[in-house]
């Protein structure tokens, strides 16, 4: 999830500078607003969590029966070979009758001869990633060609995302504002000015989208999952999710455990930690990813953070001398709507190229022209990806449905300043880079019109078949440890590691992770236990 860089967030920028990027950050989207995606306790991960949600029961409510067997209106769109369509799910299903909502929906058929397995259903994250976007983008196309060939390519935008009654809040000139609000306050004026960006943007929403924010959760979009798995005809529901997309499969999981098939849960998050726990886990998570950036700088040569002989430790302090420079002297960009490259901006720019070491290169160019050309535009393409924003200053929701699932799904992980202030000297342990800034990125929730529903728990999806769970060993969004934790606590879970850089592993390069993932889907065998991969 993510909201100023603050990590969770997984597959959700359609327009990155490069695809392996695009796909990086696609997953990365539900990941940089983690900050508010987890309670606001301190408890540890592990058997004091909560219990998930109990398990619904196997029939379907007489009162709900009308969202199951509804039939989808299929018609081409977007690329050759999709279809979309509209689904309805009640709003609130603790009260089916006060309204609906409309969910948009779109599938590739299978394209190989013969009955297919059934529908693939495929998140990659966010939340506020459009799943329709990632699958005519990449995953309908892009996937094996023996996946695609036995499966129907299917992806939901979840409801309050894209085009699922998208939620508003600020327009384009407000989100130029806000990303450019200063994440790391010098004195009380800095603090007071962030602090009302974040209750400007909290309160937009509130006024723009009130119908939608008590019913935009995870569970709630799980259970939609649920209805679309009906429609489509499928008995058992076989899924591919990337970051936050994993906590949405393993709630789904949760929640109907006898109608689990294939579920693939890549970049794994840990549902039972809390928020603050998470924000400091995943600000390690960025260190140990700029540690191995830094590392691969200083052996190339024009690396502008510093030559061969330099320490990780030096490259960082080179950064922040660079991030302290921008925050006094912002330098120009080019930009058609005058933004300059600020502190706040460049920031995120070298977060988005953190999530996959693909983008190594393009950062070193980027901050090259920076910091020895005062040119400050490539930067601000990389934090422009990162916010979805287009070139004509438009903004997609996804910063926006990405605070209001978040938000909604667990308490805030600092109630206001004197929390954050209190834990400064944690995160920037975490991270002498990047702590600082997530510390305060994590306040966005803070002020949050809606009251939370959830709360960090286990999730165990007992009976549920087997579920392949994803990590990747310096994965910089979700550390490897969340994925060891939710294999163990689900409890047919299946640990598929990968040791290596960057956010997620499934498609990514590794013909090993791919293998072990194609196998299992077209056959549904997992692999073998302690299975590593590089």
């Amino acid at each position: 999830m993510h909201t100023r860089p603050s990590p969770r967030r997984t597959s959700g920028p359609r327009a990155r500078a490069t695809a392996r990027l695009a796909a990086g950050l696609l997953a990365a989207a539900a990941l940089l607003v983690s900050a508010c995606s987890s309670g606001s306790s301190t408890t540890p991960a592990g058997d004091t969590a909560d219990a998930a949600p109990a398990a619904l029961p196997r029939a379907t409510p007489s009162a709900l029966s009308s969202y199951y067997s509804q039939r989808l209106r299929w018609q081409s769109c977007g690329a050759s070979g999709f279809q979309c369509a509209t689904m309805k799910a009640p709003l609130d299903y603790d009260n089916p009758g006060a309204g609906d909502v409309r969910l948009a929906v779109a599938r590739k058929n299978a394209t190989g001869k013969g009955r297919p397995i059934g529908s693939l259903l495929v998140n990659p994250g966010g939340p506020g990633g459009s799943a329709i976007d990632y699958l005519q983008s990449y995953a309908g196309i892009g996937y094996p060609a023996n996946v695609r060939a036995r499966y129907d390519m299917v992806a939901m935008d979840p409801r309050g995302v894209a085009r699922s009654e998208p939620v508003k809040c600020l327009d384009g000139r407000q989100m130029d504002a806000y990303t450019q609000a200063d994440m790391t306050p010098d004195d009380q004026r800095e603090q007071n000015a962030l602090v009302a960006a974040d209750k400007e943007f909290d309160e937009s929403c509130g006024a723009h989208s009130a119908r939608l924010l008590r019913h935009v959760s995870t569970v709630e979009a799980a259970r939609d999952m649920d209805i679309l798995r009906a429609v489509l005809g499928d008995r058992r529901l076989n899924y591919v999710g990337a970051s936050y997309g994993t906590f949405l499969g393993a709630t789904y999981a949760g929640l109907f455990p006898d109608r689990v098939g294939r579920l693939v849960l890549d970049g794994a998050m840990d549902p039972s930690i809390d928020a603050r726990t998470l924000n400091l886990d995943q600000t390690a998570g960025f260190e140990t990813a700029f540690q191995a950036f830094s590392k691969d700088c200083v052996r190339r040569s024009g690396c502008p953070l510093g030559g061969k002989g330099t320490t990780p430790a030096q490259v960082g302090d080179h950064l922040k001398a660079f991030f302290h420079k921008l925050d006094a002297h912002p330098i120009p960009t080019g930009d058609a709507d005058g933004r300059k490259l600020s502190e706040p901006l460049a920031t995120t720019g070298v977060i988005a190229a953190m999530y996959d070491q693909g983008a190594w290169e393009q950062l070193r160019e980027a901050l090259a022209s920076a910091m020895k050309e005062n040119d400050g535009a490539s930067l601000l393409a990389l934090s422009d990806s990162y916010y979805e924003r287009n070139a004509s200053g438009h903004y997609s929701n996804l910063m926006m449905a990405n605070s209001a699932v978040n938000c909604l799904d667990l308490p805030p992980a600092f109630t206001g300043p004197d929390q954050v202030r209190q834990a400064l000297p944690a995160f920037e342990k975490a991270s002498p880079v990047f702590g600082d800034a997530l510390a305060w990125a994590a306040l966005n929730c803070a002020y949050w019109p809606v009251k939370a529903t959830g709360k960090p728990h286990r999730i165990e999806a007992r009976g549920a078949a087997p579920i392949v769970v994803v990590g990747t060993t310096r994965d910089p969004a979700t550390p490897y440890r969340w994925a060891q934790s939710l294999s163990r606590q689900l409890s047919s879970g299946h640990l598929l590691t990968y040791v290596g850089d960057g956010h997620t592993a499934y498609g990514r390069g590794s013909t090993c992770i791919d293998t072990s993932i194609n196998t299992y889907l077209l056959n549904g065998t997992p692999p073998p236990p302690g299975k590593r991969c590089s």
